[in-house]
């Protein structure tokens, strides 16, 4: 996977979601999800707008819920859930990285002969999900402090799922944390499973397979499972936020 160099390297503080969106070299990006699993769009949140987003953490108004992991087994660490409305910048992003993934999303769909197709309106796909009871919102806010991790996971939420998220790092690795690696593997049939270790910096983003992607063979597509976690935090303290386009039961 390689970092998308076709846009300046100076973060978009104050730029539309549409416009800092529509920056990026979207052909590299599928080219990357569909080679690896996961591509990365650099520095798509100024350190401004990540601390702020940081910031809402302790802020219950914003949240529907707050999960400890480890009383789910789900691994150490805790992470809030927002409510509807989202906060204007996440809803906006939330809106705008919808179209520029529901192609890749589409072409797996058919590639692995699975029948569903998305609209291509995310207000579109959201209605969808809301006929079929998944109204609860998705985005959310982890924050992990020394000795936290979390599980390799699938986050699907219903019958009805999106196949790629994305997850923003708020936290600059080195100053603000050590450890805490993003961490993607990837199960081949009668293969060893592949990890991928994604290096991000402050408000990079990486889009990256929810469930189920396809790999060319010699005898055509075959379907590989992924999951996604965060290795041990070392020290300091690390926020991401994540955006899931599917909402829940």
């Amino acid at each position: 996977m390689r970092p998308n160099t076709s846009i300046v390297t100076t973060a978009f503080a104050g730029v539309p979601a549409e416009a800092r969106v529509a920056a990026y070299d979207w052909q590299v990006l599928a080219q990357d999800l569909d080679g690896f699993g996961c591509a990365v769009l650099p520095k798509l949140l100024s350190p401004v707008e990540c601390r702020a987003i940081s910031s809402l953490y302790s802020e219950e108004e914003h949240f529907r819920s707050h999960v400890h992991m480890a009383r789910h087994g789900f691994g150490k660490g805790e992470y809030r859930y927002f409510k509807y409305p989202l906060p204007d910048l996440l809803g906006g992003l939330r809106t705008a990285l919808y179209p520029g993934l529901v192609d890749v999303a589409n072409e797996w769909n058919d590639r692995m002969a699975i029948d569903e197709r998305y609209p291509v309106e995310h207000a579109s796909f959201l209605k969808q999900c809301h006929e079929a009871g998944q109204a609860r919102p998705t985005p959310l806010l982890l924050q992990y402090v020394p000795g936290d991790f979390n599980c390799l996971h699938q986050d699907l939420y219903g019958d009805l799922f999106f196949p790629v998220q994305v997850a923003i790092l708020l936290s600059e690795p080195g100053a603000d944390f050590t450890g805490g690696e993003f961490v993607l593997t990837e199960q081949r049939p009668r293969m060893q499973s592949r990890a991928e270790v994604v290096p991000l910096r402050q408000g990079d983003a990486v889009a990256f397979a929810v469930h189920n992607r396809p790999v060319r063979g010699t005898k055509g597509n075959y379907r590989v499972n992924l999951r996604h976690g965060v290795s041990r935090l070392r020290s300091g303290m690390r926020h991401t936020v994540g955006i899931i386009f599917h909402d829940a039961k």
